[in-house]
Parts: structure tokens; C-alpha cells; sequence
């Protein structure tokens, strides 16, 4: 009989690698970074989420429901008339989000006159009904949007505090936090914004 001897022992077998093992958590890796990459482009590019304050924009948002904000779709376009976009003022951004309606994009003339919204001198093309405005405020006379500038008015015309306002005025493209497009709650209005 053979005695084994004590000590290092160099002819042993090394341990075989099971490279079917190995490929498969490589896959499973892979698969997981994918899913991670793509559920974070959703979350912060498409599915940002905010509350509608106040009652500016009805009939078509009301207070307090929650929307999908699409931070990704100006960064390839702009806004265009009528989009419902969620902006902070002025870019302050100790203040809450405001959403409104784009009337006005840059280089558009826009005024109110015998309540009625006019942009190069004809009468907007509304998306939804709105009320006459009672008070046009600064859109009484004439206002020339800058290059970067955009006109939003809430829907509720006599209840919006809006671009007419001195204090929210025309609203520049950076401080435009992106397009209003899903409706998040309350459930009974789920859904895309139309």
C-alpha cells in the first residue's frame, strides 16, 4: 500500500470550470442591467410624476390629480400650440410645478382682445372650449415671444395664474419641465391626456 505523502502536491487534478454554468450568469446579468437601464429611462425620462394644484386647468386637469410628466420629448422637439406643459417659474425651484397650455411658441405675436386669445394676429385655434377672458393683463397689448419663449395659459381662463402675470410671464424653454401626457389619478380618469 501507498502512503500519501504529507505536503504540497502537485499532480492533482485542478477543479474543472463549468463554462455552461458561467455563460448562463452572464446571461442573467446581463438581462437584469438591461431591465434596470430601460425601468430607469421609463421612471426619470417618461414617468416623472406631479399633482395638478389648483383648479387652472379645468375641465381638462383638475386639482390634485397625478400626471406622467415626458421629460424626454423636448430634448428632440419642442413644444408645439396646445401642448400641456409642466413648467417651474421663473425656475424657481423652491415652487411648485405649474401645467398649463401652450398658446405662443418663439417668435409668435400674441394678444388678447374682447376676451378672445389672438397669436399673429388671428384667433387661436383652441383644443379645448375656454371661457372669454375678463382680464388679458399683460396680453392686452401685443407681446413678441423671444427665441427661447413660450405664451401658456391655463384652461380656466378667469382662474389661471398664467403668462398674462408679471410674475410668471413667458415661460423659457429651460425651465420647461416637459409635456403633461398620462392622467395617473384619480383612477376613474386614468388614462392619456387628450
Amino acid at each position: 500500500m501507498r502512503r500519501r505523502k504529507r505536503g504540497l502536491h502537485f499532480g492533482r487534478e485542478k477543479k474543472k470550470v463549468n463554462i455552461p454554468l458561467i455563460k448562463e450568469i452572464i446571461t442573467w446579468m446581463a438581462e437584469i442591467l438591461i431591465t434596470l437601464v430601460i425601468a430607469f429611462v421609463l421612471v426619470f425620462y417618461i414617468g416623472m410624476r406631479t399633482s395638478v394644484v389648483g383648479e387652472s386647468m379645468e375641465p381638462t386637469l383638475g386639482n390634485n390629480q397625478e400626471i406622467l410628466i415626458n421629460r424626454f420629448i423636448y430634448s428632440i422637439t419642442n413644444p408645439k400650440p396646445n401642448d400641456v406643459v409642466v413648467f417651474l417659474p421663473n425656475g424657481n425651484e423652491k415652487s411648485h410645478y405649474y401645467v398649463k397650455r401652450v398658446i405662443g411658441v418663439p417668435g409668435d405675436t400674441v394678444q388678447i382682445k374682447d376676451g378672445v386669445v389672438y397669436v399673429n394676429g388671428e384667433v387661436f385655434d383652441e383644443a379645448v372650449e375656454t371661457a372669454a377672458i375678463l382680464d388679458a393683463e399683460l396680453a392686452a397689448e401685443e407681446i413678441v415671444l423671444g427665441e427661447d419663449e413660450y405664451f401658456v395659459l391655463g384652461d380656466n381662463r378667469n382662474d389661471s395664474e398664467d403668462s398674462r402675470y408679471a410674475n410668471i410671464g413667458n415661460v423659457k424653454k429651460e425651465y420647461i419641465i416637459g409635456k403633461a401626457w398620462f392622467i395617473w389619478s384619480p383612477k376613474e380618469d386614468f388614462g392619456f391626456l387628450e
